[in-house]
C-alpha cells in the first residue's frame, strides 16, 4: 500500500468517525469469508456500515480528530479489525448477538465500542450493549411517565362523575 493510498483510507475513516457518534470495533479473524459476506448483508439490511482497515490506520485517524477521547479505544487495535458505524447506538449489538446466534458461534468479537462519547471495552460488554435505550426510546418512556399521571385524575373524575350520574352524552351536531 502506498503512502497516498493509506492517506487515502485514514481520510475516509476520519470521514467516517465524524459522521457517526457510535462505532463498534469487533474481531472478525476467524470468520469465513462467507460468513463475513453474511456479516456484511446483515449490516447493510439495518444501515450500519461495516469498514475493514488496518489498526494502524485506524488509529492515525482517530488520533488526528482527537486523541484523548478515543485514548480508551486504542488497546482494542489488534488483530483484525471490522467497524461497524451506525447513527442508531445498540444495533451493532444487535446484529453481532443476532449473528453469532444464527452461526451458533462466538464470532465476531466485540473489542470497544463508541457510543456517545463513552467506550465499551472487551467482549463481556455486548449484553448490556444490547439493551441500551435509543433516544426516540427514552423520549416515548419520559411522555409516557408525564401522560399516567394526567389519565389517573380524567379517569378517576369520569368514574366519580358517572357514580354521581353527572355525566351526560354531549349532543351530537
Amino acid at each position: 500500500m502506498t503512502k497516498e493510498q493509506k492517506q487515502e483510507v485514514i481520510e475516509l475513516l476520519k470521514g467516517k468517525f465524524s459522521q457517526y457518534n457510535n462505532f463498534y470495533i469487533t474481531d472478525t479473524e476467524k470468520l469465513s469469508v462467507d460468513q463475513v459476506s453474511k456479516l456484511r448483508r446483515h449490516c447493510f439490511d439495518k444501515n450500519v456500515e461495516m469498514k475493514v482497515a488496518k489498526n494502524t490506520l485506524i488509529k492515525k485517524a482517530l488520533e488526528s480528530i482527537d486523541s484523548t477521547k478515543y485514548s480508551g479505544i486504542y488497546e482494542a487495535l489488534n488483530n483484525v479489525t471490522a467497524l461497524l458505524f451506525s447513527e442508531n447506538p445498540k444495533e451493532p449489538a444487535l446484529i453481532i448477538s443476532s449473528f453469532r446466534t444464527e452461526s451458533k458461534g462466538d464470532r465476531p468479537v466485540l473489542k470497544a465500542a463508541f457510543i456517545n462519547g463513552d467506550v465499551y471495552v472487551g467482549d463481556d460488554q455486548l449484553k448490556a450493549l444490547t439493551k441500551i435505550k435509543t433516544k426516540n426510546e427514552l423520549i416515548g418512556e419520559v411522555i409516557g411517565l408525564l401522560q399516567a399521571p394526567a389519565q389517573r385524575v380524567i379517569a378517576a373524575l369520569l368514574e366519580k362523575a358517572k357514580k354521581e350520574g353527572g355525566v351526560e352524552a354531549a349532543p351530537a351536531e
